[in-house]
């Protein structure tokens, strides 16, 4: 199945949670200069114009990435939050919010000389757009119509001292938990320092809970789970929150983002929460 766009979605409280989370992985490897190999799954497009007829259908974005733009004077420059609201001003025209970034300008965006950054997209209507889009100057970004899971798999391990992965699947396909699950157990045998952040949506049928166990089960060490909630499952269907799970996140970062987190769940609603944990321990 390859019907979903995150046009649709661009901007919502879980792009919110994922690229926030995202940008301060970034910035905390890159306190180390050797170089690093970026590789994004699921990349979608590069910027989400939010007038945009898709955009508007649902207006996601009026609950995310909104929110914060309209406190952003609220924020201290140097904080989390602040920091990431002033990358994203770099994208707008004046004071009005009017483009968002999808993961492969987040990650492009802060490429140095010595990294590499690999973008995966199946779809081929969304790879279209992405290859039309300037994401980072740098020469380093590469573009392939690919399935990402597969194709993570067969680059690794890079050539790079170090590696870092965003996988962000749609999961419109149930076996889409198990196969992030087999793809994480298959580049930890391969590489074992890796830093790896996954995506899940929190749905009232949680069937992120098998993913989350057979990485257990599999004894992945060092894995940091965050899971914002931004009202209780009470229907069938739709999402009530947003987790990400990180394999050998920087020291302290789980702290960090912690904190930024539980910030964001302020703003976001009001009965909104964030609660982060240990999924597995260090060995």
């Amino acid at each position: 199945m390859l019907a979903y766009q995150h046009a649709y979605h661009a901007g919502n409280f879980a792009d919110v949670h994922k690229h926030l989370g995202l940008r301060r992985l970034i910035s905390a490897m890159m306190r180390k200069s050797s170089a690093i190999s970026f590789v994004d799954t699921h990349a979608g497009r590069g910027l989400y114009p939010l007038a945009a007829a898709e955009t508007q259908k649902l207006g996601e974005f009026r609950d995310g990435v909104e929110r914060l733009w309209q406190r952003r004077r609220s924020f201290a420059v140097e904080s989390p939050v602040g920091e990431w609201l002033t990358s994203l001003s770099t994208l707008q025209s004046g004071t009005e919010l009017s483009r968002y970034p999808g993961s492969p300008w987040w990650l492009g965006s802060m490429l140095r000389p010595q990294d590499r950054l690999t973008l995966f997209e199946l779809h081929p209507g969304e790879h279209r757009h992405l290859s039309d889009q300037t994401v980072s100057p740098h020469a380093g970004v590469q573009h392939r119509h690919a399935d990402g899971l597969k194709g993570l798999v067969k680059l690794v391990p890079v050539s790079t001292p170090r590696l870092c992965v965003l996988v962000d699947p749609s999961y419109e396909r149930k076996d889409e938990y198990e196969e992030v699950a087999e793809t994480l157990i298959q580049v930890v045998r391969k590489v074992r320092h890796a830093v790896v952040l996954i995506w899940y949506p929190l749905l009232p049928a949680g069937r992120h809970r098998l993913m989350l166990d057979t990485l257990r089960q599999a004894g992945i060490p060092k894995l940091w789970r965050s899971e914002l909630k931004i009202r209780e499952p009470a229907a069938e269907r739709g999402m009530y929150g947003s987790g990400l799970l990180m394999l050998n996140p920087p020291w302290q970062l789980d702290i960090e983002l912690d904190q930024a987190f539980t910030t964001l769940a302020s703003v976001l609603a009001d009965d909104a929460r964030h609660q982060g944990q240990w999924w597995t321990e260090e060995t």
